[in-house]
């Protein structure tokens, strides 16, 4: 009896090993991924933008444009976080294209080691503009402090993981640094919500900023740990790592 059970449990772990995500959910996903980096990237054009040019902002009919005079008042801390975010949109869908890890695994390693100094820029400056340039107040600061923690102490385990070639692990630790760094693109649409909504709930966006951001992070880091749990045990590429140390 106890033969039979072992081999009914071996046989369900090797088909369950043998699966690979459902190719809907996977370009549902990607379409997910790229809408909202190019949400990140477009924010980030349109805050440089007003920076160098001022009065582009001051123009704009974009019910946002009242709001960028903290920004303003920080220029260069602005700047330092929205530049490193800008390429961070863009490398972070590569460090998950199958065919680049495969074929390409210098162009990962390297891309990798960019991605994660953009993100500790990122974390670092973002924990300063939680004190300096919040819309939301204390409710917002709490939100970016506390993602912008999480963020960097996910960027730190996926260094770590890759340095003792655990692959599988530095793998989950990447999707959720990511999944926080986009966030900030998901919060977007939701804040867009919040300002079209206003004239009937009458709220403000110090009233509705942090909301907006506690949402944001909070989705992406529960859609981030699906797929990772969704994912977990799944075959996965398997290419040589050479015996030298690197980020990734």
């Amino acid at each position: 009896m106890n033969s039979v059970r072992l081999r009914t449990f071996g046989l369900a772990r090797q088909s369950l090993l043998g699966m690979k995500p459902r190719k809907s959910i996977v370009r549902l996903l990607w379409g997910l991924v790229i809408f909202l980096a190019l949400v990140g990237v477009a924010a980030a054009t349109r805050r440089a933008i007003v920076l160098f040019f001022p009065a582009t902002g001051a123009a704009s009919r974009n019910p946002a444009a009242a709001l960028d005079t903290g920004f303003a008042r920080n220029r260069t801390l602005t700047l330092v976080h929205i530049f490193p975010g800008f390429l961070f949109m863009i490398l972070g869908p590569l460090q998950f294209v199958r065919r680049i890890r495969s074929r390409h695994l210098r162009f990962h390693r390297w891309s990798g080691r960019v991605f994660v100094s953009l993100g500790i820029v990122i974390g670092v400056s973002a924990l300063a503009m939680s004190y300096t340039t919040s819309i939301g107040g204390a409710n917002e600061t709490a939100a970016t402090t506390l993602f912008a923690i999480i963020f960097l102490f996910d960027l730190v385990k996926a260094c770590v993981h890759i340095r003792r070639r655990e692959i599988a692990q530095h793998r989950e630790w990447m999707i959720r640094a990511y999944a926080i760094g986009l966030a900030v693109a998901t919060v977007r649409p939701i804040v867009g919500v919040f300002f079209a909504t206003s004239p009937f709930t009458h709220l403000t966006p110090k009233e509705f900023f942090g909301t907006a951001f506690w949402l944001g992070f909070t989705l992406n880091f529960i859609a981030a740990e699906a797929w990772i749990d969704y994912t977990r045990g799944m075959p996965a590429v398997v290419y040589s790592v050479a015996p030298r140390t690197g980020a990734n």
